[in-house]
């Protein structure tokens, strides 16, 4: 057994395919494109990195306890990690909207399933610093 982050078979979710640092979540605020439904709005950037990196935003407005916002999280978090050698690489935030919180587990995964097919066939803006 690996480290705690390491991928198996290629699936995992490395610390480098996270946005972790303020600056790189207001890089993606900036000028980002928009893909969006009624649960979630995904802001896409591309970035200078071989892999797609992500950047989660649940907040208290979507639902004011915190296990719900933690599910959202996890589902978002697994979905990209399914879908990362596919996605290109960009950037991604995704910012859950409130009726995330009252959506089954198959509906936000279906959700997130049409928004990747969405990104993957769309073509990425130039990359801007």
């Amino acid at each position: 057994m690996g480290q705690p982050g390491d991928s198996e078979g290629g699936r995992g979710y490395p610390r480098r395919a996270r946005l972790t640092r303020p600056a790189q979540f207001q890089r993606v605020f900036r000028g980002a494109q928009r893909y969006g439904d009624r649960y979630f709005t995904i802001l896409a950037k591309p970035n200078d990195e071989t892999l797609a990196r992500l950047g989660l935003a649940v907040s208290k407005k979507v639902s004011g306890r915190a296990v719900v916002r933690n599910r959202i999280k996890r589902l978002v978090r697994e979905s990209f990690r399914h879908h990362l050698a596919a996605i290109p690489s960009r950037d991604f935030v995704v910012i859950a909207k409130p009726p995330a919180a009252k959506a089954s587990n198959r509906e936000l995964t279906q959700a997130l399933e049409r928004q990747w097919q969405r990104i993957q066939a769309s073509p990425a803006q130039r990359c801007e610093r």
